[in-house]
């Protein structure tokens, strides 16, 4: 049988793709992070399924609950948070699964970093402002950073920043990204996004650290920072206007 890893988007149940809720539905297994998604997604589960909350799992034990699904005959669905291609550990994950001989495959899900941009109402690669967006996290309890891969390298970019798993240290982050992109820069901190609890937090690189604490936010968030998130004035892309040559 079948582990199939399956992107959550943000953590709301309408946000899935077809294909995700048709695999829930087919799972006698379901893992999921109890940390970042609304328990609604849940409902997508069949009546009887095996629910597992891995928040408190290490990779070895959430991977003995996959390889004891697949020796049981019953496909297991592993619910990651967001989308499976950034920060989901799907890579450690698919290699003790292929040293098991246990198959799997992956579907997409909606990233919360483009969840958070839609409720902003804003693109984030505007024409002549910001045509990049990097990805990124910070070293603290987790493995390293290569080298080279530096906040103050991005920001020096000017590309717009998007950061997972950082919200704890916003106030480091606000220091060490100044230099480059300005202390009247724009942020935006969206916490458990499309979610009862939802909440966006805007400020500039020299305030959002003390919105921020003000909410006592901790986790579940995801903060972009960049000029696209106010830009005004701006040229067309040539995509689409009317200066285009044919």
């Amino acid at each position: 049988m079948t582990a199939h890893f399956i992107g959550a988007g943000p953590g709301a149940a309408d946000l899935l793709t077809v294909r995700a809720t048709r695999l829930l539905a087919s799972s006698a297994v379901c893992l999921y992070a109890g940390t970042y998604l609304d328990a609604a997604v849940l409902a997508h589960c069949p009546e009887g399924a095996r629910l597992v909350d891995t928040q408190g799992l290490d990779l070895d034990q959430i991977t003995a609950e996959l390889v004891a699904a697949h020796e049981r005959g019953e496909d297991v669905a592993r619910l990651c948070s967001g989308d499976p291609s950034v920060y989901s550990a799907v890579a450690e994950q698919t290699r003790r699964l292929d040293e098991a001989g246990v198959p799997w495959d992956i579907t997409p899900g909606v990233p919360a970093y483009a969840a958070t941009a839609a409720l902003l109402g804003r693109e984030l690669t505007v024409p002549e402002v910001a045509q990049s967006v990097v990805l990124t996290r910070v070293h603290r309890d987790s493995t390293r950073m290569p080298a080279g891969e530096s906040l103050e390298a991005f920001a020096a970019t000017g590309a717009t920043l998007v950061l997972h798993l950082a919200i704890g240290r916003m106030r480091e982050l606000a220091e060490r990204l100044t230099p480059g992109y300005g202390a009247d820069c724009p942020v935006a901190v969206g916490h458990r996004v499309e979610q009862p609890e939802e909440l966006i937090v805007r400020g500039t690189l020299a305030d959002i650290a003390d919105r921020v604490e003000e909410h006592d936010l901790r986790q579940a968030a995801v903060i972009i920072v960049g000029w696209a998130l106010e830009a005004e004035g701006f040229a067309e892309s040539h995509l689409y206007s009317c200066r285009r040559e044919r």
